[in-house]
């Protein structure tokens, strides 16, 4: 993910923060992964249906020689009978097989069906055995390209700062999720769509279309768009992520390195779920709850699609560790969390959480010339920096200077503790105890905690 200045109420603010620097951290904001599928065709059908076609022709030979000693005159009409009782029976013993092993051999089930009409027989459906083929075009329709433009600051000879054009800056994916008569919502990652100044949506047809912001969310990296017109497009459905395991099987759509490789698609297993990353975000340190895949994915699949076999979505790419001669490490965010996120986003623009109001700092990045009045035991807490005036913190009496060591009984160890819980464990107008260190003295407060936005108005 990047690390940038959060600008919560414009997103597609003009800003030129780089994003070269975000590149170099262990958890990449899109995927880099490369995999070998060693994929074998399935004889079985063939195997099933040429060994029952042997053996009537094997009985039938046997039966003809037999028959043409008791009568030479009919031996021909009860070689064609035995044939087809023998026939008829092998046919019933491999009916089962044929159903289980294929779904593309119409003359052969046709054959099945005649001999054994009695039989309460299903016909398999090709979207439940799953078609992978099929799964894969219906779903690549609701794959967008998404291309990041930012206005390029230049320096004219006076040495001031101008603004330049608009250019590229980055590219990644997104997921059509809901459309209208004349709109198409999509999710995508934040870092996908961060400080741009105009956003550009490329449909599975080719069609170029702007963008326009509805809701972001940096904490978790999702952020919501819309486009506007006739649009010729899909919907994913949403799948239900909680119901995925170890092994089972998942592809990825999305557009690694730029549109020219649009809605490549690559292959793999949930290799683990509900692991927590932590990762660097513009609006702090989080850990994020993901899936873990192998599938094959490299940058520019960020804020695609991660499908199960059905062809639902059941995650967003998100994450890659990239260090050299690590393979096969990639991270989506669950599609139950991305749904509760973006209905949020659609109502509101943004996620409401509840907001204490205050900075914080380490203790370990304070010069220890501030903390002589520290007590010794004391060696792991949140120190508040300073406190929004009109924060629930202000209004408890929370000052500059205070270490937080607890809230709501949860120790605090630093500021990634303290944003945890806070945003974890409780919710707006939760009335919650924060202890504190004030001048070497241990104390503690009640907070009745509000979100940002209620503070502001």
């Amino acid at each position: 993910m990047e690390h940038q200045n959060e600008n919560k109420n414009n997103p597609f603010s003009d800003q030129n923060n780089t994003t070269e620097s975000q590149n170099e951290n262990k958890y990449d904001t899109s995927f880099n992964v490369q995999q070998e599928n060693d994929r074998e065709e399935n004889a079985q059908s063939e195997t099933v249906h040429e060994k029952p076609f042997q053996a009537a022709s094997s009985e039938g030979s046997r039966a003809t020689v037999k028959e043409t000693k008791k009568s030479g005159k009919w031996g021909g009409f009860m070689k064609t009978i035995a044939a087809g009782v023998v026939g008829s029976a092998l046919t019933l013993t491999a009916l089962p097989f044929v159903e289980s092993a294929q779904d593309d051999t119409p003359a052969a089930v046709s054959q099945t069906e005649t001999a054994v009409s009695d039989v309460n027989v299903q016909k398999v459906n090709s979207a439940a055995t799953g078609n992978l083929a099929d799964t894969i075009e219906q779903a690549s329709k609701a794959i967008v390209g998404i291309v990041n433009y930012q206005d390029q600051q230049q320096i004219d000879p006076f040495g001031r700062a101008v603004s330049g054009e608009e250019a590229e800056s980055g590219s990644g994916s997104g997921v059509i999720f809901k459309m209208t008569d004349d709109e198409a919502y999509i999710v995508t990652n934040n870092h996908v769509i961060e400080n741009a100044s105009k956003v550009e949506v490329t449909l599975h047809d080719g069609e170029k279309l702007s963008a326009e912001l509805v809701g972001t969310d940096p904490l978790t990296d999702i952020a919501v768009i819309k486009i506007k017109g006739d649009i010729s497009a899909e919907v994913l459905p949403f799948g239900d992520s909680s119901k995925l395991r170890a092994g089972d099987q998942v592809l990825a759509i999305g557009n690694p390195l730029g549109l020219d490789l649009s809605r490549t698609v690559t292959q793999g297993i949930v290799s683990a779920v509900d692991r927590s990353i932590a990762v660097s975000t513009s609006a702090g340190e989080w850990d994020l709850d993901v899936i873990q895949t192998d599938a094959a994915i490299n940058p520019g699949n960020s804020g695609g699609a991660l499908i199960n076999s059905a062809g639902e979505l059941v995650g967003i790419n998100s994450l890659k560790i990239s260090e050299s001669g690590v393979e096969g490490l990639g991270f989506a965010i669950p599609s139950n969390d991305v749904e509760a996120l973006i209905n949020q986003l659609i109502e509101d623009g943004q996620v409401e959480r509840p907001y204490l109001g205050v900075g914080l700092a380490a203790l370990e990045e304070i010069p220890q010339f501030y903390l002589r009045d520290v007590p010794e035991n004391v060696t792991a807490g949140a120190i508040i920096t300073n406190v929004d005036e009109s924060s629930a913190a202000a209004k408890a009496g929370l000052q500059a200077e205070d270490i937080i060591v607890s809230i709501g009984g949860t120790k605090v160890t630093g500021p990634d503790d303290l944003r945890k819980a806070l945003y974890t464990d409780f919710k707006i107008g939760d009335n919650v105890t924060v202890e504190y260190y004030r001048q070497g003295e241990l104390k503690e407060v009640k907070v009745t905690l509000a979100s940002k936005q209620l503070e502001t108005e």
